[in-house]
């Protein structure tokens, strides 16, 4: 017999960028109560860290964590307390873009060895549909002893969160629920309603919610592939992008999507489940590979295009001084995993330029261990042959034309990845800008 919604105990699996929003979430709603969340990762300094009410990612403060009832661990003894559990771990691609369930699977051995009778578990992790029931419940009943569907169920709830967002956080967003069965579908959306202000909405199927959120971020892959695209091609033309999007967006049902670097850890990497699934069927997605292969290529353009610059301003490439402001997947965001701003260094040093790097909010020893980059200080950056604006932190945006030119040598050029610089400013001091 399930226990009914609101007696349910809650575990959440996982404490990144995904998990540790949810954990808060259920962990205020735990205090208002006179009961306790709890939050599992097998990150022992990860634990450490969130004990003392500090989160190093930010998107949750020391006050939001101070208002929760969470109980940190490391145990898995400690899981067999809850009876509903929600796995929110990181799903990756290996180097040849397969999907990578290793966490998923792991997750799923620790939960099924605290799994009883009655229990829930929700998977929120990106995968290609099927992965729930085809390959982590085959772990849950191997670990747990336990028949899915007799002794416990399961259910699907595809994480929204957007690192870095303030303003749509996991409460705010209408969270897609399934369930294998009708009585599970019920519990899962009214757990979730409980501190989804949103609300929830009842997906037909487990793999109806997996597929809904893989093809979320492929929609904004190939989007955005599009805008790459034109961008390759008006640059030939010698038309600046921008000016074409602004004009083409005075008509009402133009989408303002915008060319770019696409990292991160859904944009450019949730494509590739969906694309996986599909050739293990037989079927070649030819149009989100080629999405994916234009996105995956323009790291090296706008290194090339800085090439090109620095050779038309006269400045020299053996020895070159050039900055590279951002290492980050995305602006105001410490996430480093998955950015694409590694193809523009790797580029650059295969012209035998060493590029100084700096990035206003990224981990100097998170850097150096995920891509051998050695951030350095500012103050490092002067008598540049060039700019790369690659990621618009708010502190670059900041900094004024005049600030920026006097980092540059006589006649140095900036490349503007996002378009974060005003034009025209620059002008005015006479730094000429190339804009992706």
């Amino acid at each position: 017999m399930f226990i009914v919604p609101h007696n349910r105990k809650i575990a959440v699996i996982g404490l990144g960028y995904v998990g540790l929003p949810v954990a808060v979430a259920f962990g205020r709603q735990a205090a208002i109560d006179g009961n306790q969340t709890i939050g599992f990762d097998i990150n022992t300094k990860r634990i450490a860290e969130l004990k003392t009410g500090q989160d190093h990612t930010g998107e949750v403060t020391a006050a939001e964590l101070a208002e929760t009832r969470i109980h940190y661990t490391n145990q898995i003894d400690e899981l067999k307390k809850a009876d509903f559990f929600i796995v929110a771990v990181p799903t990756p691609v290996d180097d040849a873009n397969i999907p990578d369930l290793t966490p998923m699977l792991k997750a799923s051995v620790s939960v099924g060895k605290a799994l009883k009778k009655g229990d829930i578990v929700v998977y929120e992790s990106t995968v290609y549909p099927g992965a729930t029931e085809e390959d982590c419940v085959p772990v849950l009943e191997r670990e747990s002893g336990l028949k899915c569907g007799v002794d416990f169920t399961v259910g699907y709830s595809p994480e929204r969160i957007n690192p870095g967002d303030k303003e749509h956080t996991f409460t705010k967003i209408k969270k897609v629920v399934s369930g294998q069965d009708a009585k599970t579908l019920d519990i899962v959306a009214d757990v979730y309603s409980s501190v989804v202000t949103a609300g929830v909405y009842r997906a037909a199927s487990i793999k109806v919610a997996e597929a809904a959120k893989v093809i979320e971020n492929t929609q904004r892959d190939l989007n955005i592939a599009l805008m790459n695209e034109l961008s390759l091609i008006f640059h030939r033309m010698g038309i600046d992008t921008v000016d074409v999007l602004q004009a083409a967006g005075t008509k009402w049902n133009f989408l303002p999507f915008r060319p770019g670097l696409v990292g991160g850890h859904c944009i450019g990497v949730d494509p590739f489940y969906l694309t996986h699934k599909a050739q293990k069927l037989g079927y070649h997605p030819q149009v989100i590979l080629a999405g994916r292969q234009v996105n995956d290529d323009m790291g090296r353009f706008v290194a090339q295009e800085a090439i090109k610059e620095m050779l038309k301003a006269g400045r020299p490439l053996h020895g070159a001084r050039v900055a590279v402001l951002g290492l980050t997947f995305k602006e105001d965001c410490p996430d480093l995993r998955n950015s694409k701003v590694i193809h523009i260094i790797n580029e650059l040093r295969s012209y035998g330029i060493e590029p100084l790097v700096h990035d206003a909010i990224a981990d100097k020893d998170e850097a150096k261990h995920e891509y051998g980059v050695d951030l350095v200080d500012l103050n490092q950056l002067n008598n540049l042959d060039h700019i790369i604006i690659a990621v618009a932190h708010k502190q670059y945006k900041a900094l004024s034309a005049e600030q920026l030119k006097a980092m540059l040598a006589p006649g140095a050029r900036i490349s503007d990845v996002k378009c974060a610089l005003d034009r025209e400013a620059m002008g005015k001091v006479g730094v000429a800008l190339w804009r992706l």
